[in-house]
C-alpha cells in the first residue's frame, strides 16, 4: 500500500506531507469529471439528431433553438460564477455543488429524451423548455467543477498535472459515448425504413439517456468526497454579481482567453451533430471496417483520438519547454492549415477519405492542448485577479471557461443542424441528398473548422502572463498575507 501511495505522489508531483493537493483528490476530481461528460456528450451530441430524426421537428427551428438556448445558457455563468463566489459552506464554496445537483441535472437529462414528445408546435414549445431547463440545472454544477480546480492548489504545475488527468477523464467519457452511440443508432436506423423509424429509434435514445445518466450520478459524488479545498477568501465579505462583473474586466489575461475561445467556437463543428450528420447522409454508401453511414462517426470521432491524447500526454513537457502560450498558438495554426488542406483534398474519393482520417489525427493535436491548457491559463489567471485587486474570485473566473465551452457547443450544433437544412436533408433517408447538398456539409464542418482555428490563435498574440510571471504573483500574494497575518498578530 506503502508503495502505491509513493508512486501515485511520484506520478501526480505531489507529497504526503505538504498539505498541499494529494493523489486521492487528482483522480476523485477526474472520475467526477468522467461522469459529467458521459451526460453532457448525450446531450451536446444527440439531442439535435433526436430531435431532427427520432421526433421529426424542423432543423432550421432545431438550429435556432440550439444557439439561442446554448448562448443563453453560457450568459448565465458569470451569474453562476458570483453564486459560487458567494457560497460559504463547511464543504467551501465549489464542493457543495458536485452533492446538490447531481439529481436534478440526472432528471432533466432523462426528460430531454422523453419518447413522448409529438411533431407539432406544442411539442417543439414543451422540449425546447425542459432543454432551457437542463442549461440551467447543469451550469450550477458545471461553474464550480472547474472552478474547484483552482481552490485544491495554487501550484501551477500540479493544477496542469490535476487538468490534465481530468480532461483526459473528461475525454475518455466523452469518447466511450461516442463510440456506443452511433454504432446503435445506426443498426436501428438500418432494420427500419424511414416511415418507420422514428419509435424505435426515440425509444433507443431514451434507453440510453437512462443507462449513462445512472452511470454518471455516483461519480459526481466521488469528486465531492475525495476533494478538499485549500485556496479560498472565505473570510472576506461576499461580493456582488456587479461587483465580480467589474473584477472580470480587470482580468486581462482571461479576457484574451475568453476572446480566444468564442473566435474558435466553430473549430469543433464536426465532432458534435454536424459529423453525425455527415457520416449519415453523405457516407451512407461507404463501408470501412464494418461500419457504414450513420456508424461512421464512431471513426471521425476516434481519427481525433490519438493526436489530443498525444497532445494532452505532452502538455507538462510542452509547457515547460515553451510555455501554454506558444504550445496554443502553434498549435492551433497548424491544426487550420491542415483542415484547409482536407477542404480543399475533398471527399470524394476513397483516397480523399483517408486523407482526412489522417489530417483529422493532427487536427487532433490542438485539441488535446487546447482542452488542459485553457483550464490552467484561466487558473493562472485567478492569481493574477488575486495580485491586482486582492480577490480571487475562482466562481467569475472559471465561469468564462464554461461559457466558451457552451459558446462552442451552441456554434458547433448550430452550424451542423443549420448545414442539415441548408444541404435538403431528409430525415433518415440518405438518398434524397445531391451533390450539392453534400458539398454544403463538407464546406460548412470543415472549412469553417480551418477558419476558427486560425482565429482561436489571434488574441494568444497578446497574452502576457507567463508562467514564470505567475510564479512571481503567487510568490507576492503569499507574501503579501504573511505580513497582513503579522499585522494582525501585532
Amino acid at each position: 500500500m506503502q508503495k502505491a501511495s509513493l508512486f501515485l505522489h511520484k506520478a501526480f508531483g505531489t507529497s504526503p506531507n505538504d498539505g498541499d493537493i494529494q493523489p486521492k483528490e487528482i483522480i476523485g476530481y477526474s472520475i467526477a469529471g468522467f461522469g459529467q461528460n458521459l451526460i453532457c456528450t448525450v446531450i451536446g451530441s444527440y439531442l439535435t439528431v433526436f430531435m431532427t430524426d427520432a421526433i421529426g421537428f424542423s432543423a432550421l427551428s432545431v438550429a435556432l433553438l440550439m444557439l439561442f438556448a446554448r448562448v443563453y445558457d453560457a450568459f448565465n455563468d458569470p451569474i453562476m460564477g458570483s453564486i459560487v463566489d458567494r457560497t460559504r459552506s463547511k464543504w467551501g464554496k465549489c464542493r457543495p455543488y458536485l452533492k446538490w445537483m447531481v439529481i436534478p441535472i440526472a432528471l432533466c437529462t432523462i426528460a430531454c429524451f422523453l419518447p413522448v414528445y409529438p411533431a407539432t408546435k406544442a411539442g417543439f414549445a414543451l422540449i425546447s423548455t425542459v432543454y432551457v431547463i437542463w442549461g440551467m440545472v447543469y451550469t450550477v454544477a458545471d461553474v464550480p467543477y472547474w472552478g474547484l480546480s483552482s481552490a485544491l492548489t495554487s501550484d501551477t504545475h500540479k493544477r496542469g498535472i490535476l487538468l490534465t488527468v481530468a480532461r483526459l477523464a473528461c475525454t475518455l467519457g466523452g469518447g466511450i459515448v461516442t463510440i456506443v452511440v452511433p454504432q446503435i443508432t445506426a443498426a436501428i436506423t438500418a432494420k427500419y425504413t424511414p416511415e418507420t423509424v422514428q419509435q424505435p429509434l426515440s425509444m433507443a435514445y431514451f434507453i440510453i439517456a437512462i443507462v449513462f445518466t445512472a452511470l454518471a450520478i455516483p461519480l459526481f459524488y466521488v469528486g465531492f468526497y475525495t476533494t478538499k479545498e485549500r485556496m479560498s477568501d472565505s473570510e472576506s465579505k461576499a461580493p456582488s454579481l456587479k461587483h465580480n462583473l467589474k473584477l472580470l474586466f480587470k482580468n486581462t489575461p482571461l479576457l484574451l482567453i475568453v476572446l480566444s475561445g468564442v473566435l474558435g467556437s466553430a473549430k469543433m463543428a464536426y465532432s458534435y451533430t454536424g459529423g453525425l450528420y455527415f457520416a449519415k447522409y453523405v457516407l451512407a454508401d461507404v463501408e470501412f471496417l464494418g461500419m457504414r453511414g450513420e456508424g461512421l462517426y464512431t471513426l471521425i470521432t476516434l481519427a481525433v483520438v490519438p493526436g489530443g491524447l498525444a497532445a494532452s500526454l505532452a502538455v507538462p513537457w510542452f509547457t515547460k519547454k515553451i510555455g501554454k502560450k506558444a504550445t496554443m498558438i502553434s498549435s492551433n495554426l497548424i491544426g487550420s492549415a491542415v483542415m484547409f488542406i482536407m477542404y480543399f483534398v475533398g471527399y470524394k474519393s476513397p483516397a480523399a477519405l483517408i486523407f482526412s482520417l489522417i489530417g483529422m489525427v493532427i487536427v487532433g493535436i490542438p485539441h488535446g492542448f487546447a482542452n488542459i491548457i485553457t483550464y490552467a491559463m484561466i487558473a493562472d489567471t485567478v492569481e493574477y485577479l488575486e495580485w491586482k485587486t486582492g480577490e480571487r474570485a475562482e466562481g467569475i473566473c472559471f465561469a468564462m471557461q464554461t461559457f466558451i465551452n457552451k459558446i462552442g457547443m451552441a456554434v458547433g450544433a448550430f452550424i451542423g443542424v443549420l448545414a442539415y437544412h441548408m444541404a435538403g436533408v431528409t430525415p433518415n433517408n440518405p438518398g434524397m441528398l445531391d451533390d450539392k447538398g453534400k458539398d454544403t456539409l463538407w464546406a460548412m464542418l470543415v472549412l469553417l473548422g480551418a477558419i476558427s482555428l486560425l482565429l482561436t490563435a489571434v488574441p494568444l498574440f497578446f497574452y502576457n502572463f507567463t508562467e514564470k510571471r505567475q510564479q512571481e504573483v503567487v510568490k507576492i500574494i503569499a507574501e503579501r498575507k504573511a505580513a497582513e497575518g503579522n499585522g494582525d498578530n501585532a
